[in-house]
Formats: C-alpha cells, structure tokens, sequence
C-alpha cells in the first residue's frame, strides 16, 4: 500500500523528542544532587514522566503524520495507554541507574540499554494499539537497527548528560537522544509493511480516532511543556542560589585567607606532598622570604640538609600515620642564611573524606632563646672556670711567695759561686714568669688587685704607641685615631696597656702577609644591651687578617685556647683582656668574619663628674728605700706554714723581730698582751678569723696598731686607716716598702702588684 508522511508533524516529533530529552536529562540532574530521599524521588518521577511522555508523544506526532488514502486509522486505548506507561517506567528505571552519586560504567551501560529496551518497547506496542482495515508485517533488518539505534543512542545521551557541564553536555544529550528517539521510530516504521484486508474495521466503540490522539498528545506536550518551564525555574533559583553562595564562599574564603595571613604566629598549610600552599605574614617575616619565591615549593628546601632528610625519613611517615604531630625539633634556612631552631606542630586536615590531605603547621622559634641558653650555658661554664682559675692562682700566688722568697735569699747568701748564682736567676726568672702566669689568671677571673686611675685616653695610646710600634715587624703599620677631648675614663692604666699591647700582638700574630692595625677611640657609638646604663667609651683594635669563623669566634674567651703553633701563645691574652675589662664595670665585644679580619671593642665606663677621690699607688718594684727594720717588733700571721716561714725568713733579713704564728685568734691574744708590737703582717684568707676580722678586732685593742694585709687577689675590702694592701708574691723591698709606709702614714697606701721590671709578663 502507498503511504506518505506530513513533513511539519515529522519534524515536529523530532522537536519534542529533542526538548523532552533536554528537560529530562536536566531534571534527572536534580537526583544526584538531592540530599533527601523524598527529593530524589520526585525529582525521578519528574524526569522519568518528562521522557517517556516525551518519547510518547514523539511517536504518536509521527504516527499523526503517517497517512494512507483511503484508509482510516484508530488507536486502541488500552494498549495505547500501556505504551505511555511502559515508556515513563523504564526510562524512570533508566534514570535511577545512572543518577547514584557512585557513578560507575556498569550503571551507565545498564541504564541505557534499560532506557533503549524500553524505548523500543514502547514503540512496538504503540504500533500494535493501530486499528485500520489492513495487517501489518515486519522486515526483521530493519527491526534490528531500530533496536540498535535505540539502545546505542540511549548509552550515549546518558554518557554525555551525566559527564559534568550541563549546557554542553546535556545539550548534546538532547540532541542525540532526540534524533535517537525519532531514528528508531523511522527505522520501526520502516521494518512495517501493510496489507489491505477484506475484513472491516471493528470495535470502533473501544477505539478512538486520531483526533482524540491528538487530544491526548497535546496534553501531554503540555505536561512536558510545564515542566520545562518549572525545571527552568529551578534552574534559575539554583542558577541564584548557587552563585549567592559561591560569592559567600569566595568571600568567606577572603576572609580566612586575610585572617590566615595575618595571625601573628608563622602558620603554613602544604598538600598530601608536602607541597606549600598557603603561609602567614608571620612565617614570611620569619625565613625572610617572599611569596613568589615559596608557593608551590616543597617545604624542605627550606630545611637544613639534616633536618629535611629527617622529616622525610621520620616525621612525615609519622604524621601521616597518625595525623597529628607536636613539637618535633627541626632547623630552617632563613633568606638571609641565618638557621633558625624552631619546634614544628602538625595536623592533618580534610574538608570531605574523598578530599586528599591538607597538612596544617605552626611553627614556634627557639633561636633565640637557644642562643640565650647557650650564652648562659656558657656564662656559667666561664664562672665556674674563673672560680676554679681564681683559687688555684690564689693557691698558686702562696707558693710563689715561698719560692721567690726562697731563692732571694739563697741568692744573696751566694755570692761567690757565679755558676750557682746564674742558676738561682734562672729559677728566679721561671718563679717570675709564673707570677706573671698568675696575674693572667686572676685577670681571666676577675680578681685581681685594680689601681682605678682618672686618665686621658689620647695621652694613654700616644705613650704607648712607641711600645705597639716596636712590637710589629716592618710590614704592618700601626694606626691611632683618638679625637681630641675624648672624655676621661676611671681605669687602672698600667692593665690597660697591657690588654692594649695583647691585643695588638694578637692582631699582628693575624696578619703575616702584612696590613694596617688600627687603635680607635669612640663615644658616639651605641652601647651594648648588655652594659647597664651610663655613659662608655669605646676603644677599639682592627685588623685586617684573616679573620674567625663562626666556631673560632666563639671559643675565643674560652681561657686556653689558642689558634697559635705550639709554645706560641698561652691561650690568655683575651680571657685576661675580658676579665680586666668586666671588672673595670665594661665589656669586651668580638667581631668577625673569615676573610674580613676582626676588630676587638672593649667598652669602659666615662669617668663620672664628682668621682671619689684616688687611692694613692705605691710600687714596690726597684726602689732605694732603707732596708733595715731593726728595732721593730712584728708579727707576721698567715695559715699557710711555708708562706710564714717565708714571711718570717724576709722580715728577719730586713732586721725586725718576728712573732709568727698560723692562728689569727692567737695572733689577737698576742696583740692584748704584747705591747711592743709596732706592726701587723696578716694573710687575708684564713679559717676561723679573715684578716680583715683580725684587724677589726684589734683596733678595739689598740686603734693605732699599723696593719699589713698580703693578699693573692682583690677578696680584701680593706679601707681603715694605718692599712695597706699587699699583692703576692712580693718581694722583701715590697714588703720593706709596705710596713715603712704603713708605721709613717695614718691613710692607707696600697701595694699594688709590681711592675714589668720586677716581674715581666709574657704575651699570648
């Protein structure tokens, strides 16, 4: 039989087969992303009615368009509302496949070929509800491709509608599934072949005609129509919605970014591969670095070599083990190459589970406090060396007395025998070095016996500047920059000569190549923080040798140390200059780095206006006072049995009568009973009575009682009058010296330690 189709229903149908899959798939949408099951049910049943009334109504358009002359077509309804039910069910089924949230292939597959079955089903029964005086026969080829293209095309939309963008891809979806939907109707329409039939059409009661199809697919388009439009509502409120809260999002997380950034601790987040992702102003400020230069970069290139191989190889496991670390140890490399001590706390973090690892860290700085404990760590380790130096010199200052003492006397009894008294100097010579030694020591502890004298700096480098000269060799010059009227300073002159010719020693022994020491004075420079408050003058030593490394440079107090050869220094020319200098009330500071030489600063106190007045000075070197003491009584008290042996042996050459005794409480009873006593000479440090004690008590006994104090170091705080001080080791025209002045004088003169000619010093 001769048919033809109406091209404006044709391509209608496929017009409602495209929009119907476009509202669909856009509605099938919705399942994934509901939170409730209720939601996601209506959501289903919206879309599932959407398709298969969509597909439904698709055919029966084509069918309308479908004529034959002469023959009249009728539908029956039964069958031809199982066609609208089957298609709304199956593709529902379909839909409910494809929309979990754990999308798989499998289900992909399974809900197209589900949805392709059904629409095929639904086609053959809707070309079975046809009821027209002719039969109808199918070709199974074209059967087949109908089928194919039903389920192929069905796979394909719902691949393209569930693969992200909806615009694109669900507009796709559309399109395929709509040209699906109308290729599979042709392709069955095709595989049809009528017959005319002799038999009448019957049952016109149960069947309805196309008009009444038409009715029906109307309502239907409606159907579909309406829910377009409100699909098209919803996308438009969650079209608002969505974009109000990705505005919230990207301001909230401007929010966090800002208040991140600008907490005060140094806070830094990575990836799962320990990658930087986001740090705070604090952290930035404490490695010195940039922005630009850290994002996307592993956080341990900023470690030291042995802290990244150790977070790598212990600590990251660790974390993500167990998720959360604390205060684990680690060393970072700042911009400016300083390494910074630091305690790391970690956290793992994840905003959903399926989210990989953020890792959360805070970082706590231990520089400075390690640099604080270590300074105090070696602050106390130099007061324990100083009080173990000090009372062995103390110690050592006894024995001293006792040899030099000795070996005078032996001297002066030998006086014939060249060869013996050449020996005798020699050991004299060695006992004189170690008074020497011992002076260094007690420098070093800071307990040595200081002569604070009112002096001008200028006056004080130009005197010595012929001595620093003629201790350098022709290639060093030596330079002075003292400005005139730099303020006075309150110090003991004869020390700091010496620490100044240490340092120029030590500054020559730096340069072997040649080079320029300079010798500066300063008052406009800032003090350190370590000095109390006053007014210093800086004098400074530069050179220009080879300069100390970070090690070297802090060992350099440490008393002993030398970088010298063997039998070239005595590792105490700094300890020596840092003890005086610290007990002057100053500071020594020490500068330098490899290659750049090193300059010596030593800060000392400006003398203040309305000063106490001097303690006139006495040496004891060589002088040509009277030695005899003939007619005086004195007692001589010290604990040490050797040193008053000494003592006694010394006062007995001079000519006086000696009362010895090692007990200060006899020595008191000594002093009531025996009036003919005209001199005390007393050891300072002595069990049970100090001689400061013994000399408190005795002036109860007899106020004008002169007193002598011999003492290794400065422990006597001695100031009454008709008293002295007097250093060991001291020689007998020191001691001679000590009690002339003291029976002659009502102030208290002090025998300091003797000059270079009686005991000469060796530098280091």
């Amino acid at each position: 039989m001769v048919s033809s189709h109406n091209g404006v229903l044709v391509t209608l149908s496929i017009l409602i087969a495209v929009a119907a899959s476009y509202t669909a798939l856009d509605i099938a949408q919705r399942v994934r992303e509901s939170s409730t099951r209720i939601s996601r049910t209506a959501w289903l049943a919206a879309a599932a009615l959407c398709m298969g009334g969509g597909i439904w109504s698709m055919h029966f358009v084509a069918m309308l368009a479908y004529t034959m002359p002469g023959i009249v077509i009728s539908y029956d309804p039964l069958l031809t509302a199982m066609s609208l039910l089957i298609a709304i069910l199956v593709t529902g089924g379909g839909f409910a496949l494809v929309s979990r949230r754990e999308e798989s292939g499998v289900a992909l597959c399974l809900g197209g070929l589900f949805m392709g079955a059904g629409i095929v089903a639904m086609h053959y029964i809707g070309m079975s509800a046809m009821r027209m005086p002719a039969h109808m026969t199918y070709s199974l080829t074209w059967v087949g491709l109908s089928i194919l293209i039903a389920l192929g095309a069905a796979v394909a939309a719902l691949w393209l509608a569930f693969r992200g963008s909806r615009t694109l891809h669900q507009g796709a979806a559309a399109v395929v599934m709509g040209f699906a939907i109308s290729g599979m109707h042709f392709a069955g329409m095709k595989a049809a072949h009528l017959h005319a039939s002799e038999e009448p059409a019957g049952l016109v009661s149960s069947t309805f005609s196309q008009g009444g199809l038409a009715v029906g697919i109307a309502l239907v388009t409606l159907m579909i129509l309406l829910a377009a439009v409100v699909a098209a509502m919803f996308d438009r409120r969650f079209a608002a919605l969505a974009q109000k809260e990705a505005l919230s999002l990207r301001e909230g997380e401007e929010r966090f970014r800002k208040l991140y950034r600008g907490t005060p601790l140094p806070l830094h987040a990575l990836d799962d591969q320990g990658r930087i992702q986001e740090v705070s102003d604090a952290w930035l400020a404490l490695l010195k670095l940039s922005r630009t230069q850290i994002y996307g970069r592993p956080f341990t290139a900023f470690m030291t070599e042995d802290a990244a191989a150790e977070r790598m190889r212990e600590d990251w496991p660790a974390l993500l083990a167990q998720g959360e670390l604390k205060d684990r140890p680690s060393r970072l490399v700042a911009a400016d190459g300083r390494i910074l001590d630091v305690l790391i706390s970690s956290r793992i973090e994840r905003l959903r589970e399926e989210d990989s690892p953020r890792v959360i860290e805070g970082l706590i700085d231990l520089t400075e406090r390690k640099a604080t404990e270590e300074a105090l760590r070696q602050a106390q380790k130099m007061e324990a060396i100083g009080q173990l130096t000090g009372g062995v010199a103390h110690d050592f200052n006894n024995l001293l007395t006792v040899i030099i003492g000795s070996l005078e006397r032996a001297r002066k009894k030998m006086v014939e025998d060249e060869a013996l008294l050449r020996l005798l100097g020699n050991a004299l010579e060695a006992a004189q070095r170690g008074a020497s030694l011992t002076q260094r020591l007690l420098a070093f502890a800071r307990k040595q016996n200081l002569d604070p004298q009112v002096i001008e700096v200028k006056s004080l480098v130009e005197s010595l500047q012929p001595l620093l000269n003629s201790s350098l060799p022709a290639n060093i010059s030596l330079k002075t920059d003292v400005p005139a009227g730099t303020p006075p300073i309150k110090v003991d002159p004869h020390q700091l000569e010496m620490a100044l010719l240490n340092l120029v020693v030590n500054a020559r022994d730096a340069m072997p190549e040649g080079g320029t020491i300079t010798v500066a004075a300063s008052v406009d420079e800032q003090p350190p923080s370590a000095l109390a408050g006053g007014r210093y003058i800086c004098l400074s030593v530069t050179d220009e040798g080879e300069g100390m490394d970070v090690e070297t440079l802090s060992k350099a107090r440490d008393p002993f140390f030398t970088t010298k050869g063997v039998g070239k220094g005595t590792g105490l020319g700094l300890p020596m200059v840092s003890g005086f200098v610290e007990q002057t009330g100053g500071l020594m500071v020490l500068k330098s780095e490899l290659g750049s030489g090193t300059i010596v600063q030593i800060w000392l106190p400006q003398e203040q206006e309305g000063g106490g007045q001097l303690v006139e000075r006495i040496d004891g070197g060589d002088n040509n006072w009277p030695v005899d003491l003939r007619d005086q009584v004195i007692l001589a008290v010290d604990d040490d049995a050797l040193v008053l042996m000494n003592t006694e042996a010394m006062l007995e050459d001079l000519g006086a009568k000696v009362i010895a005794t090692t007990s200060p409480l006899e020595a008191l009873q000594l002093i009531e009973t025996r009036s003919d006593i005209s001199c005390v000479v007393s050891d300072y440090a002595m069990p049970k009575m100090t001689g400061g004690q013994l000399l408190e008590e005795s002036r109860f006994l007899r106020p004008d009682l002169p007193f002598v104090i011999a003492t290794g170091y400065n422990e006597a705080p001695i100031s009454a009058p008709a008293t002295t001080l007097l250093v060991k080791p001291f020689t007998d025209e020191a001691l001679n010296l000590a009690i002339r002045e003291v029976c002659n004088q009502t102030l208290n003169p002090v025998i300091g330690p003797l000059p270079t000619d009686v005991f000469p010093r060796a530098l280091s």
